[in-house]
């Protein structure tokens, strides 16, 4: 769903598209964790005890060495140790690199990051250290979000064989991945290969899944399964379950239908994993009867539509419009006991909401209230949005009193919505109350604010407000919006506040996105309007043809009476360069500005030198002026320069005549 203008929506409720639904048990975790309880065995060549096929019971088992029971208990004190080091130092000797790496995982799965770090370090100085020890402490690290941690690490492998050890290179690439670093990871990625790693499928399946988020996701995800099968490796289950999501998070439910499809007829059974990923993809497009047929589909496989599949299911029919239809289902949830929370009515009421039908939604979010479903408060940011749009402005300050009465926990797109509701209302102190509402709780304001509030303070005249704001937004990083921004540089071009608004554009123009054209023109109307003419002189140099020769004369008049004396050759060059024809006025303003300046009889020599060569002459009267001032610039050298525009006419106008 859209995000609206006004930042509010259910973007936060229901955007990731397929993510909340899909991801919310990733298929192929286990794939993953699997392979690396794979290389801690394999790797440390720690020998799996398996039981005969037909175990006795009756026999008895071999009791365990005093030096296997000894290595056990210490690994168990170590583990429950308040004291780390002096644990290390009294048993690490006797424990072997797999009881390390034990502890390891023990720690990892804990969440004990600072124990983690130590243990690891402590193995490093001792020599107590495996493949395996690298490739656990590098996915523990990515799952505390800590990649610069994996990476240092991984760079710090000085073994070759190590470095490109598969298992290595995927917990690195999964750490980044899951840090949400993933052109970093790619990069690397290409780098490994490089110096030597051979890919396995986990390799693929680890950057796959991080194409769910990339903005461009999709296009990546192709040339990585080219490049699997060109390795001639298989796609298996797990890679087509990230596929499906791939293609339903960038809109591509043909793309998705295929690669199930494809799925099938290489042997695959597909799960409900696959199912809802599939569905998820119809949803976002609308496609209910798609989404009727693959559930259908499900359930003839012997799959029982689940909490997850049946919401996804009411998600293609408000999107498709089928509000009577999303009705029956919601009912059905509701009877399964899978609306406890807001999510589906919040699917309904967010539909009926954009379609116009306010008051329906609102009846959705009055009996959900009846029935004290649990809510978060997203129900409350639709309906304060949907108000909003509506024209509704006091429904929707009202509503915004009842959440604040109501709930005690805020988060930025409920934030946002009150914001915006108040905004609209005329409510400054209200305005001011969520703003330290959101410093208080350390609410870091987003794209969305930041609008929200430049445009109530363009509409309140608070003009200087506004440009304060969109400067702060600015340094946050946050991208401008060109209509924006437009409006509030006419604004303080009518209030005097010309350098504030060439600062606007000046954010614009480093954007990194292209510019209307008539922006370049406005600005410069504004700086020969406050005489900011140095400015502009950089805004006609810097934009060339794109410019009206109007506005560039006005500006080069503006210029020679008013600008710097210094720069009015170099103003005349960019202006002759932008391919508009100097005329005649505009030469003798220069001429005459030189004239009453003797000291800058340089300056005037150059002019006069370069105008022949660009088709330039001085007309009769500023002959005439010049040579009335000779005396002040040498009289035989300005002569000599005279007589050569004079021949260069009188050459030009021979051939017209010709």
């Amino acid at each position: 769903m859209e995000v609206s203008a006004l930042g509010v929506g259910v973007q936060h409720v229901l955007c990731c598209n397929s993510v909340p639904f899909i991801l919310s048990v990733t298929p192929w975790s286990t794939r993953v964790n699997t392979s690396h309880v794979c290389c801690a065995t394999t790797l440390d060549k720690e020998p799996l005890r398996r039981q005969p096929p037909n175990f006795d019971t009756r026999r008895v088992t071999r009791p365990h060495s005093k030096q296997y029971l000894a290595r056990q208990s210490a690994i168990l004190q170590v583990q429950q140790s308040s004291d780390l080091e002096s644990a290390l130092t009294r048993l690490g000797g006797s424990l072997k690199v797999q009881d390390l790496n034990a502890i390891i995982r023990h720690f990892g799965m804990l969440k004990r990051w600072h124990d983690l770090s130590q243990l690891f370090e402590w193995m490093q100085q001792n020599g107590k250290i495996s493949a395996s020890s690298y490739s656990s402490y590098i996915k523990f690290m990515g799952k505390s979000l800590n990649p610069v941690k994996a990476l240092e690490i991984y760079n710090s492998i000085q073994d070759e064989s190590t470095k490109k050890n598969f298992h290595i290179c995927n917990s690195v690439l999964g750490s980044l991945v899951r840090s949400g670093k993933f052109d970093g990871s790619i990069k690397l990625f290409h780098q490994m290969k490089q110096d030597g790693l051979t890919p396995d499928a986990v390799t693929y399946s680890t950057l796959l899944a991080g194409c769910i988020k990339f903005k461009h996701g999709y296009s990546k995800a192709l040339e990585l399964v080219q490049e699997l099968q060109n390795n001639e490796l298989q796609m298996d289950r797990v890679i087509y379950g990230t596929l499906l999501a791939i293609c339903a998070s960038n809109n591509k439910w043909e793309e998705a239908e295929s690669y199930f499809k494809q799925m099938k007829d290489e042997g695959h059974i597909p799960n409900e994993f696959h199912y809802s990923s599939l569905l998820n993809a119809y949803s976002i497009s609308g496609n209910y009867k798609k989404a009727d047929d693959l559930v259908q589909d499900m359930k003839s496989a012997g799959l029982v539509p689940n909490k997850v599949i049946l919401t996804t299911l009411l998600k293609a029919y408000v999107r498709g419009g089928l509000f009577e239809k999303s009705r029956e289902l919601l009912a059905e949830l509701e009877a399964l006991g899978y609306a406890e929370d807001e999510m589906p009515y919040c699917l309904l009421m967010d539909a009926l909401a954009k379609a116009g039908r306010i008051q329906d939604a609102k009846l959705v979010f009055d009996e959900m209230k009846e029935k004290s479903v649990r809510s978060d408060g997203y129900s409350y940011s639709i309906m304060i949005s949907a108000f909003c749009r509506g024209g509704l402005v006091d429904d929707a300050k009202q509503l915004a009193k009842d959440f604040e009465r109501t709930y005690d926990k805020y988060d930025l797109v409920m934030l946002n919505t009150m914001i915006c509701a108040y905004c609209r209302a005329g409510e400054m102190d209200s305005v001011m109350e969520m703003l330290r509402k959101m410093d208080e709780l350390k609410i870091i304001p987003d794209n969305n604010t930041f609008h929200i509030l430049i445009k109530y303070f363009c509409k309140e005249k608070l003009y200087m407000l506004a440009y304060k704001t969109m400067e702060d937004m600015h340094n946050k990083g946050y991208p401008p919006d060109e209509e924006l921004c437009s409006s509030l540089m006419f604004h303080l071009g009518k209030i005097r506040a010309y350098s504030e608004a060439y600062s606007i554009y000046n954010m614009l123009r480093y954007s990194k996105r292209t510019m209307c054209k008539a922006l370049h023109e406005k600005i410069l109307h504004i700086l020969v309007a406050g005489r900011l003419l140095k400015d502009a002189y950089v805004v006609v140099k810097d934009n060339p043809g794109l410019i009206s020769k109007p506005a560039t004369m006005k500006f080069a008049t503006a210029f020679m009476k008013l600008g710097n004396i210094n720069l009015i050759n170099d103003v005349l060059k960019a202006i002759d360069g932008s391919g508009c024809k100097i005329d005649q006025g505009i030469f003798q303003m220069a001429i005459s500005r030189y004239i009453s300046d003797p000291d800058k009889k340089d300056l005037l020599l150059q002019l006069l030198q370069w105008m022949p060569a660009q088709g330039y002459t001085v007309d009769s009267s500023t002959r005439n002026l010049i040579l009335k001032n000779s005396h002040l610039f040498g009289r035989h050298h300005i002569a000599e320069m005279l007589s050569k525009q004079h021949m260069i006419s009188k050459a030009s106008k021979s051939t017209k005549d010709k």
